[in-house]
């Protein structure tokens, strides 16, 4: 696994403010209009936080210093592959999946609504999502998997010679074009059993609705978990925002642009864990209990970004089958499971709002092939954050920062 965490002693990523000294105005836009949906894509969207919150959990257990997934990349990223698999490799991925309940085309809705929806509820925040099938030239891959694919995850599909060199930049190059050049590579090699890759590619770029001045950003300290203090770049800024607190932790929602997406800071109290802020039930429980308050925030700058192979974690949720010879993927193509399931992050977060990218990445072997978060809100200790859309409570980011300092 390799991740790198440093805070910004840099200007803005957002060039159109990089030279204005001035204070920053607050976005004045309409209020988003909620995403309308029926009642089971309601239904998923529960089901699918569910599955977000478990794999966050499982992630936390790394323990590593700075932690970035996006739950929805997995979740779609699988989703794709959920439809070529039967049997009880099927029903073991529905578990995992929290797909209980739905039919396939509740399901395959669910994802299709997302990919549209999400981009176009906010003008000013900038969100890609991005989906992809590739496949070793001349394998023969069932049709109606490549039609439902196409159909609803609007998936690019390319027959590629894996045995060409050039077949690894090739895919390569399409990532990075999706996430703005931050995950610029989202697999180092073909393996000569490798016959398919389904990736998903999301990024997400927000301008806050209430900019922090770079003029009150300030030296400030971050107790890391470590135990040590690191110097950073302490953010400053005293407005009303949607805030909650509780007996393990204290909420703080920060909106970006029209307020349809928002970052939840989640603040554990001195000496409690990590590990225990963020439950189903807290989470919702703090969702459903914010309200507004003046706030001072103090919050640092924080960029790095995160890679890990999934198969561990999703086996551990259950999804056996799905990496093992006995596996029944039968509906992409006979003799195939799953090797490697591969998600890379990056997040960096500015006075100006936060850009982020995700990466996720199914790759599909030859069975019998080797698988390889006024009132004082002072963020200066290791805390959690969600990147959310607020009217459906979809997910798209969750992250731990354990340890920030400023970039040499």
């Amino acid at each position: 696994m390799k991740k790198t965490s440093i805070c910004l002693s840099v200007c803005g990523v957002f060039a159109c403010f990089a030279c204005n000294n001035e204070p920053p105005e607050p976005l004045e836009l309409p209020d988003a209009q909620p995403i309308e949906l029926r009642s089971e894509l309601k239904q998923r969207v529960v089901q699918d936080n569910a599955f977000a919150l478990k794999l966050f959990h499982l992630n936390l257990q790394e323990e590593k210093e700075n932690l970035l997934i996006s739950p929805l990349s997995v979740s779609i990223a699988l989703g794709m592959t959920w439809n070529g698999a039967g049997g009880n490799t099927r029903a073991e991925m529905e578990r995992a999946l929290e797909m209980s309940g739905l039919s396939v085309g509740d399901i395959n809705e669910y994802y299709l609504t997302m990919q549209e929806a999400l981009p176009a509820v906010d003008p000013s925040t900038r969100l890609g999502i991005a989906n992809s099938i590739w496949y070793r030239q001349n394998f023969r891959v069932k049709p109606e998997f490549l039609a439902v694919n196409r159909n609803y995850f609007k998936a690019e599909i390319s027959a590629l010679d894996f045995s060409d060199p050039s077949a690894v930049k090739t895919i390569n190059d399409w990532c990075a074009g999706k996430t703005n050049r931050l995950i610029p590579e989202i697999i180092d090699r073909i393996g000569s059993d490798a016959v398919m890759y389904l990736i998903n590619a999301v990024y997400f770029k927000g301008i806050w609705t209430s900019r922090f001045d770079k003029n009150e950003t300030y030296p400030g300290s971050f107790a890391a978990e470590t135990g040590e203090k690191v110097a950073v770049n302490m953010m400053n800024q005293t407005g009303t925002f949607d805030y909650a607190v509780d007996g393990h932790a204290a909420y703080l929602d920060l909106p970006y642009g029209n307020r349809a997406f928002s970052m939840t800071v989640i603040l554990p109290h001195e000496g409690k864990p990590l590990s225990g802020a963020l439950t189903a039930e807290s989470w919702h429980a703090a969702i459903g209990n914010m309200y507004p308050r003046e706030v001072n925030i103090h919050l640092p700058r924080f960029k790095f970004k995160y890679n890990i192979e999934m198969q561990q974690i999703l086996q551990n949720l259950g999804m056996q089958r799905a990496f093992a010879p006995v596996a029944d993927f039968s509906g992409i193509a006979p003799g195939v499971y799953l090797s490697k399931v591969i998600h890379k992050t990056f997040v960096e977060t500015n006075e100006e709002g936060t850009e982020a990218a995700a990466a996720t990445a199914v790759e599909v072997i030859l069975t019998g092939a080797v698988g390889s978060s006024a009132t004082p809100f002072m963020v200066d200790r290791p805390f959690l954050f969600v990147i959310r859309e607020k009217s459906t409570g979809v997910i798209l980011f969750m992250g731990k920062v354990g340890k920030c300092v400023v970039e040499e």
